[in-house]
C-alpha cells in the first residue's frame, strides 16, 4: 500500500444556480497525475513532528480482499485499487464520500454494489477489464461523472451500444437514472407549528398565506439538475407533480404565491385554482416585451392568487425594477449598468377583506379593511448583493406609494394619508441569506448607506429616493422604509427553503406588518432525516417537483385602531373560534432563476 504525498487532487464540486448564491467559484476537475511520485517520511522528520498530508491511496499486489480500516479514510479523494484479484467491492465503499477518482480496473469483479451510486462526488470511475455483465441502475445517480471506463467487460449489447455512441457516458448514465426504480415511500407530512391562539376579545380576521417558488420548465434541465430523472423534469412529469402538490395544499386549506412561467400560469395554475374558488394576477419579467410571442410563453414572472369568497380585488400593480432604476439613476453609472440591466419584477394586489372574514358572531369594523399583498423575485447572482438590496428598496418604495394612495380611501380618522394604515404581506424569493443586507433592511427598517452589500459602489445619491425620508435623508446616514415588518418564520426558522446538491439554505421569506398582524402558526420543515435515509441528493426529485420548499403561515389581522367614529370602540364582544387553516386565502407563486 502506497500513499501519494501532497497530492493536488481535491474534492471537486459542480455548482448550479443555487450554489452560486454562496459566492463560491466552480472548481475545475483535474484528474490524478498518472506519473505519481511517492515520498517516504524520514525517521527524523517523523520525530520532529512533521505531519503527512495525502489524499490519494494506491493498493497493489494482487490483493484479494480489502481491510475494513480502508473505509475510515474519509479524507481520500483518489483511490487506486486496480490490477488486483478483487472479486467484489463491499457496499462500505460509499463511506468515502469525497472520492472524485476511483480505479477498479483489471480485477475480477462480477458485480458492483448499488451503494456506488451514492458517491455523487465521483468524476472518474474506471471499471475496465473486469467480468461485469450488468451494471446497477444506481450508477445513473453519478451526475458529475465525466469518465466511465467499461472496456474489456462482457456487458450486454444494449449497454455497449449506448456506451459507444458519441457522449456515450452521459447517455448511458441518463438511461440508467431514468430507469432507476423510485423508492415507493411518499413524502412525510410537514408538521404544523402552532405559535398562539386566536384573540378571543376582538373581531380579528384570519387567513393563510402560502408562498412557493415553482420550477418552470425552461430551467428544469439535466444540466442544472443532473441528479433528477428526465421524466420528472419534463413538462408532464413536473406539472403533474406540481398540480398534485398544489391541489393537496388547497385541500388542506392553504394558500400561497410565487413566480411562475407564463404558459404555466394560464395552462396549469389559473385553471386549477379557479376551480377551487381563486382568482389571480400574473406578470412576466420585463424581457417578455422584447421577445416573440412564442418565446414569451416561457418567460417566468410572479403571480398572486386569492380566495374570492374572502377578498375582493381593488387594484393590481406591477413593479419593473429596471424601469424604476432608470427613473431614479440620478446620473449613477453603476445604477444604470448593474441594476437597470436586470429584468426582475414584483407584483402587488390591493385586496379588500370581505365582512364575513371577521370573527363569527361579531360585527366587523365599519371601515373598509384593505390589505396589500406583494410578491417579488430578486436577482440571483451572489456577486450582485448590491442589486438585490436596491431591488428590495425599490419595491418597498413603490409599495409605499401604493399604500399612500390607498389609505385615502379608508376612513381612518386621520386628515392625511398614512401608508402604515394599510397592512402588508410581502412574499419573496430574495435570493439572500438571513444574514444579508436585504433581510436586515426588511427586518430592521433600514440599512446604512455604506452597508457592505453595496460593495462601496457609488449609489448614495440615488438611494435617498427610496428612503422613507426622501432627499432629506437621516442623520445617521441610513436608508429606511416605513413598514414595520417581521418574518413569519422569525421564531421558528426553516433550516432551508432551497435544497439542491450544491446549496441548501434559506432564501424565501414571508414578511408581514407586525403592527397589524400576528402569526398563529407556520408549516414546519420536511424531516431532514427522511432526506438522508432516502439518499435525496437534491431537489427537484420524483417526489418533490421544485428545488424550493413552500412556506405557509396563518396570520391574524387585527381591526383598525379605534377612533371616535368607530362604534366598536371600547366594546368586548364574544368570539366563536373557527378553523381558518381549512380555508386558504392567498397563493403566491414564482419560478426559479
Amino acid at each position: 500500500m502506497r500513499t501519494a504525498a501532497d497530492s493536488q487532487t481535491n474534492p471537486a464540486r459542480c455548482f448550479g444556480e443555487a450554489a452560486r448564491l454562496t459566492g463560491m467559484p466552480k472548481e475545475k476537475y483535474d484528474p490524478p497525475d498518472p506519473r505519481r511520485c511517492y515520498t517516504i517520511m524520514s525517521a527524523e522528520e517523523a520525530a520532529s513532528g512533521k505531519k503527512s498530508q495525502w489524499n490519494e491511496l494506491e493498493i497493489t499486489g494482487r490483493v484479494r480482499s480489502l481491510s475494513s480500516s480502508l473505509w475510515t479514510l474519509t479524507h481520500l479523494t483518489a483511490l487506486h485499487i486496480n490490477d488486483n484479484n478483487l472479486t467484489r467491492i463491499p457496499p462500505d465503499i460509499a463511506k468515502l464520500p469525497n472520492l472524485v477518482y476511483l480505479n477498479l480496473s483489471s480485477n475480477k469483479l462480477r458485480s458492483l454494489p448499488a451503494e456506488l451510486g451514492n458517491m455523487v462526488s465521483l468524476r472518474e470511475l474506471l471499471l475496465n477489464n473486469n467480468l461485469l455483465r450488468v451494471l446497477p441502475y444506481e450508477l445513473g445517480r453519478l451526475f458529475q461523472l465525466q469518465t466511465l471506463g467499461l472496456k474489456g467487460n462482457p456487458l450486454s449489447q444494449d449497454i455497449l451500444n449506448l456506451y459507444q455512441e458519441p457522449d456515450g457516458t452521459r447517455k448511458l448514465l441518463n438511461y440508467m437514472l431514468d430507469n432507476l426504480a423510485v423508492h415507493p415511500e411518499q413524502l412525510p407530512q410537514r408538521p404544523w407549528i402552532t405559535l398562539k391562539e386566536r384573540d378571543q376579545m376582538i373581531p380579528t380576521a384570519v387567513f393563510t398565506v402560502m408562498c412557493y417558488n415553482v420550477l418552470c420548465d425552461k430551467y428544469a434541465t439535466r444540466q442544472l439538475y443532473g441528479y433528477c430523472p428526465s421524466w420528472a423534469l419534463n413538462g408532464y412529469g413536473k406539472k403533474d407533480m406540481g398540480k398534485t402538490r398544489l391541489a393537496l395544499h388547497l385541500s388542506r386549506g392553504k394558500k400561497g404565491a410565487r413566480e411562475v412561467e407564463t404558459e404555466q400560469y394560464y395552462t396549469l395554475f389559473l385553471g386549477t385554482l379557479k376551480d377551487r374558488g381563486y382568482d389571480g394576477y400574473f406578470c412576466p419579467k420585463s424581457r417578455a416585451k422584447l421577445v416573440s410571442e412564442q418565446e414569451r410563453k416561457h418567460v417566468d414572472g410572479c403571480a398572486v392568487f386569492f380566495k374570492t369568497e374572502k377578498f375582493t380585488l381593488v387594484q393590481k400593480h406591477t413593479v419593473e425594477f429596471n424601469q424604476v432604476a432608470m427613473a431614479n439613476s440620478e446620473g449613477s453609472e453603476v445604477m444604470l449598468n448593474r441594476v437597470m440591466t436586470k429584468d426582475n419584477i414584483g407584483v402587488a394586489v390591493l385586496l379588500e377583506l370581505n365582512k364575513d372574514m371577521f370573527s363569527s358572531g361579531m360585527k366587523p369594523p365599519q371601515e373598509r379593511q384593505l390589505v396589500l399583498v406583494a410578491n417579488a423575485h430578486m436577482h440571483w447572482d451572489p456577486e450582485y448583493s448590491d442589486v438585490k438590496l436596491i431591488q428590495t428598496m425599490m419595491f418597498l418604495s413603490e409599495l409605499k406609494s401604493i399604500a399612500e394612495k390607498a389609505s385615502g380611501s379608508v376612513t381612518t380618522g386621520s386628515p392625511t394619508s398614512d401608508p402604515s394604515s394599510i397592512p402588508i404581506v410581502l412574499c419573496a424569493d430574495l435570493n439572500s441569506l438571513p444574514d444579508s443586507g436585504v433581510v436586515e433592511y426588511l427586518s430592521n427598517g433600514g440599512v446604512a448607506e455604506n452597508h457592505k452589500d453595496f460593495k462601496e459602489l457609488r449609489y448614495s445619491e440615488c438611494l435617498t429616493n427610496f428612503s422613507c425620508n426622501g432627499k432629506n435623508g437621516n442623520s445617521d446616514g441610513s436608508i429606511t422604509h416605513s413598514f414595520q415588518l417581521k418574518s413569519a418564520y422569525d421564531s421558528n426558522p426553516m433550516p432551508y427553503t432551497n435544497y439542491t446538491y450544491d446549496f441548501k439554505g434559506v432564501i424565501d421569506y414571508i414578511f408581514f406588518s407586525k403592527t397589524h398582524m400576528s402569526v398563529l402558526g407556520v408549516l414546519g420543515p420536511l424531516d431532514s432525516q427522511w432526506l438522508v435515509d432516502n439518499n435525496i441528493t437534491g431537489c427537484p426529485h420524483p417526489h418533490i417537483p421544485s428545488d424550493h420548499f413552500s412556506l405557509l403561515a396563518q396570520l391574524e389581522l387585527h381591526p383598525p385602531l379605534p377612533h371616535p367614529l368607530n362604534p366598536l370602540n371600547g366594546l368586548h364582544l364574544p368570539v366563536h373560534r373557527c378553523s381558518c387553516r381549512d380555508q386558504m386565502s392567498l397563493v403566491l407563486l414564482w419560478t426559479c432563476l
